[in-house]
């Protein structure tokens, strides 16, 4: 029995991401990210590990000094019969109350926005990576999208020499 407690999984420490919101990195300016972690009942877990889960039109909401991520779309565990749990329901995050009240404090009086960048799982537990954001304006959107195609013409340039 004693070399089962010593064996240790071999993917302790790393990070398995379950779901990336790329498209919170366009439309916003990420001034600021933590790390927090999330309530989740047994089936929802289940379902994010089977990795179906969309982070798209979610944000986090700060209620009665608790922050909660509102909109997230965790589908069914289809083995969980009547133990089921609701697609989008609110679930709260893990934050110390100095974390919640700098971040609230900073999203409330700026107007800005806390947008879920990353779900994943380390060490076996549900972690949120949550950023404070600005949302961009179309001309932002547009310089974004001329540095990206001006950054993958010289990656295809270097490409074409190297041959």
């Amino acid at each position: 029995m004693a070399k089962k407690k010593d064996k240790k999984k071999e993917d302790d420490g790393i990070e398995r991401v379950v779901s990336d919101n790329r498209r919170a990195r366009f439309d916003y300016d990420i001034l600021e990210t933590l790390e927090c972690g999330i309530a989740l009942v047994g089936s929802e877990v289940k379902s994010l590990r089977s990795g179906t889960i969309s982070l798209a039109e979610s944000y986090a909401r700060v209620r009665d000094n608790e922050v909660f991520l509102v909109n997230c779309d965790i589908p069914e565990y289809i083995d969980a019969n009547r133990f089921n749990h609701k697609r989008k329901r609110d679930r709260k995050l893990l934050l110390h109350k100095r974390e919640i009240a700098r971040f609230a404090k900073r999203a409330a009086e700026k107007g800005l926005t806390l947008v879920p960048l990353k779900l994943y799982f380390r060490e076996g537990r549900a972690k949120l990576l949550l950023a404070l954001c600005r949302g961009k304006q179309n001309f932002d959107k547009r310089q974004t999208m001329k540095e990206r195609d001006a950054e993958r013409g010289l990656r295809q340039m270097k490409m074409f020499r190297r041959q």
